[in-house]
């Protein structure tokens, strides 16, 4: 089993697991696009809408209402998903820590090993997808909306398009994918195939039984 790889796998799994929750926790899915004057810069996230005063730098959130209150589908779908994809991704980052060879646990069976790194790479691959159709649900929305509007010429004085959260859901997404890549495809590749076949007995010499002997010794009395 390639360490190095194993390494270069959790590296990319632990800073794309990062990029998804900052995606999550952080304020701008939607940005103004088109604000003419420059006065402020408006930013919608998942769970506030945050406005920033371009003068003086001042600036104010204001935090949607509860959970269980209605929200657009957009919202709803979108936060799902992210939580699922960093639930998922943490699981698998936490179990390919453990799997790893440099680290101690279960050192004897490297059998064991290797299934948690092939199980690590199966989670992040499941987490990936969710994360990716989570973000690319939300800005697909977004551009669906902003189109309908220019197309209708309808103006409400700012007009939204998808943010740097977004962009980071997505980069988070497609890291873990890459990682559940090389963790199931590759590691599987670099494995030698013949380390994890049972061992084979020593041949037995074929030489005349203890009891052929016997029988010699006696047929010569």
């Amino acid at each position: 089993m390639s360490a190095a790889l194993q390494m270069t796998a959790f590296g990319l799994a632990l800073l794309s697991t990062l990029f998804l929750l900052l995606a999550t926790c952080t304020d701008c899915w939607m940005v103004n696009a088109d604000d003419s004057l420059e006065v402020s810069h408006k930013c919608r996230g998942l769970w506030r809408e945050c406005v920033t005063n371009m003068q003086d730098g001042v600036r104010t959130c204001d935090q949607y209402d509860s959970i269980l209150a209605d929200h657009p589908v957009k919202i709803v779908v979108t936060r799902t998903l992210l939580i699922s994809a960093d639930l998922l991704a943490g699981l698998a980052l936490a179990t390919l820590l453990l799997g790893l060879d440099c680290i101690k646990f279960l050192k004897e069976d490297p059998r064991v090993k290797l299934k948690m790194c092939y199980g690590a790479g199966v989670t992040l691959g499941i987490g990936s997808i969710l994360g990716l159709v989570g973000s690319v649900w939300y800005a697909v929305d977004v551009y669906v909306e902003r189109t309908t509007l220019v197309s209708r010429n309808i103006f409400l004085g700012v007009h939204y398009d998808f943010g740097w959260s977004c962009w980071l859901g997505m980069a988070g997404s497609t890291g873990c994918f890459a990682a559940s890549v090389l963790l199931t495809c590759c590691l599987c590749t670099c494995t030698e195939p013949g380390s994890h076949q049972r061992p084979q007995r020593p041949p037995q010499p074929r030489g005349p039984s203890a009891t052929s002997k016997m029988y010699a010794v006696a047929s010569r009395v």
